[in-house]
């Protein structure tokens, strides 16, 4: 029933985990490759929900504190003692086979079998998407094992004055075992697998175009820089103009010198491109680049200053304006998101002939 327990926690806390490492990952994604491959996502999730789980069938389920006090031999040393628990406890007679079934459903016995398949997945993931071989294969595995002991010796890192479970060497054995028969049965089904140079190729193939969500993440991760430097400069020059003028320095005097990419959009490998003379693309890039990160706020603040200064209102109906302002950016936005999946354009991008351009290759090949 425990094992049940610890599944259902660990189904239940994967989305929040999914959540705080989806940012890394989108962004390693479109920095190393310009895209992000369905079938990668399906495996990294896939192993994140993996760890997870086998994490917490360690761990659970926790006892009181009070119920966790010192008891001796909670080490054991001597190993394949799992043998001899078989042989001592099962039961199990080679000559009866109407004892197979039942010796099979004992304690002493499916738990060394669980404990071999709880490592199986391991190493089948590190063989066939981190390209491990046998010996790291092993050295893995077995880290892994000890990470598990380690933590049930230490009382779960302190949490508990003594041990709650015992640091058994047969389970750094039969996990370490788990770990490499999953090598070996990776071996069979690479062959109807597609290979990590497969995968990695394709990728690339895909990010030599820039998709609507690689502009949101330029986006999103040009406004966080952008916020960033901002607030860091207020903190030292307090001055009502720090944002125009770091506005300025981030996305057009930085990109006019490195070819029309922002610190934001080099990493992520997507250049903005004008086809206007020099003079004339600055101009363009300004307006444009207002109107992409700013406009609709803009605009939002005019007209609140608008009509606070033309009409007596009360806190109410101010806060309501705020609350109507707020709720058109949000629409405003998200339209362009829509747009942006729909057809990866945005109605100014026509307008001021702009294109993002993927850089992935020249910074792959370099």
């Amino acid at each position: 029933m425990s094992y049940f327990i610890s599944i259902k926690t660990a189904i239940a806390v994967f989305p929040l985990v999914a959540l705080l490492f989806s940012i890394p990952f989108v962004l390693h994604q479109y920095h190393k490759y310009g895209s992000i491959n369905p079938f990668r996502v399906l495996i990294v999730y896939s192993f994140i929900l993996y760890l997870i789980t086998v994490y917490f069938l360690v761990i659970l389920p926790l006892p009181n504190k009070e119920d966790v006090i010192y008891k001796p031999n909670m080490i054991k040393f001597i190993p394949f003692g799992f043998i001899n628990d078989f042989i001592r406890e099962s039961s199990f007679q080679l000559k009866n086979p109407s004892t197979y079934l039942k010796a099979i459903k004992e304690p002493c016995f499916y738990t060394v079998i669980f404990n071999i398949f709880m490592t199986i997945p391991f190493g089948m993931y590190l063989r066939y998407y981190f390209k491990c071989n046998f010996k790291k294969t092993l050295f893995m595995s077995f880290i892994l094992s000890l990470f598990f002991e380690v933590t049930q010796l230490t009382g779960l890192y302190g949490l508990y004055s003594y041990p709650y479970r015992v640091f058994d060497v047969d389970d750094l054995i039969i996990n370490t075992l788990g770990g490499i028969i999953g090598y070996f049965i990776m071996g069979f089904l690479n062959n109807f697998l597609p290979t990590r140079e497969k995968i990695d190729e394709e990728s690339l193939e895909r990010g030599e175009v820039v998709s609507g969500f690689r502009r949101i993440t330029v986006f999103c991760l040009d406004c966080f820089l952008y916020v960033l430097i901002f607030t860091f400069i207020y903190l030292f020059i307090s001055s009502r103009y720090v944002s125009l003028i770091v506005f300025i320095v981030y996305f057009i005097i930085y990109p006019y010198f490195k070819n029309g990419q922002t610190l934001g959009s080099k990493f992520l490998n997507v250049r903005l491109e004008f086809n206007k003379h020099r003079l004339i693309k600055i101009t363009l890039r300004i307006i444009f680049l207002f109107l992409y990160y700013f406009g609709s706020i803009f605009i939002d603040f005019i007209i609140i200053f608008s009509i606070a200064n033309n009409f007596n209102l009360n806190a109410t109906e101010e806060f309501l304006l705020l609350i109507m302002a707020f709720l058109e950016i949000l629409i405003f936005y998200l339209i362009n998101i829509f747009a942006l999946f729909k057809d990866k354009k945005l109605y100014y991008d026509n307008f001021f002939k702009v294109k993002y351009i993927s850089t992935i290759k020249k910074d792959i090949d370099n």
